[in-house]
C-alpha cells in the first residue's frame, strides 16, 4: 500500500490521537520515512479519502467501520511503539 497520509483518531481529537501522532512520527523517523504526513482528529472525521491509513486504539475500532480494512491500523496498546512499528510495517507492505 502506498501511504502518503496517516490520520490518528480518538473521541475528542485532542488526547490519545495526538499522543499516537507523536509516536507515529517517532516510528516513521526511525524507519527513515520522511515522506508521510501525519495528523490527528476525531473519529467522526475518519472517512475514506481523508487519509491513506487510519490509526485508532482497539476501543474505537467500531467507530471506523466505514473504512476499508486494509486502510486501518488498530492498536491494542496505543503507547507501545514496538506494536505501532510492527503494524505500520505490515500496512505499508499491503
Amino acid at each position: 500500500m502506498e501511504v502518503h497520509k496517516i490520520m490518528c483518531a480518538c473521541g475528542s481529537g485532542l488526547g490519545s490521537s495526538l499522543m499516537v501522532e507523536m509516536n507515529i512520527n517517532d516510528v516513521l523517523k526511525k524507519m527513515g520515512r520522511t515522506d508521510i504526513q501525519v495528523s490527528h482528529s476525531t473519529t467522526s472525521d475518519v472517512k475514506p479519502g481523508a487519509a491513506d491509513l487510519f490509526v485508532v486504539g482497539c476501543d474505537l475500532a467500531d467507530f471506523i467501520k466505514g473504512v476499508p480494512e486494509d486502510s486501518k491500523v488498530i492498536l491494542n496498546n496505543i503507547v507501545d511503539k514496538n506494536e505501532l512499528q510492527e503494524k505500520l510495517t505490515e500496512a505499508f507492505a499491503r
